[in-house]
């Protein structure tokens, strides 16, 4: 069970296992990559980093996210999540924002409802 000073509750990281990847799908949102990552990235998939940018990422507000793809009405998935595998098919590489989950300041001390309805992992 982890555990985040701060934060009202603890995650059970054994439950990724067998929940499917409810944090990779859902409603669109930004996915946020930074430059040592993508790099990281590009290598990994031996492409260059143009490439893994044109191809994989879009810009925000200056700053890089991984696009995702549209699996049905309002319900996407990140481009890098298999969806047959049903996991991250680069999960050594996920981005900081994709690590740290679900201990976010977003869910410090609120919207923990919302939390538990996205990560079943999530002990309060």
């Amino acid at each position: 069970m982890k555990q985040v000073d701060g934060f009202g509750f603890s995650f059970d990281e054994t439950v990724c296992d067998s929940c499917e990847g409810d944090c990779c799908i859902g409603q669109s949102g930004i996915i946020w990559i930074d430059e040592q990552e993508a790099v990281a990235l590009s290598n990994h998939l031996f492409i260059s980093i143009d490439k893994l940018k044109q191809n994989y990422l879009y810009k925000v507000q200056g700053r890089y996210s991984i696009k995702e793809r549209k699996i049905s009405k309002d319900n996407f998935a990140c481009i890098f999540f298999d969806m047959e595998l049903k996991r991250c098919s680069i999960y050594d590489l996920r981005p900081k924002q994709c690590r740290t989950f679900p201990f976010w300041d977003y869910f410090k001390h609120n919207n923990i409802e919302e939390l538990k309805k996205e990560c079943k992992g999530v002990v309060v």
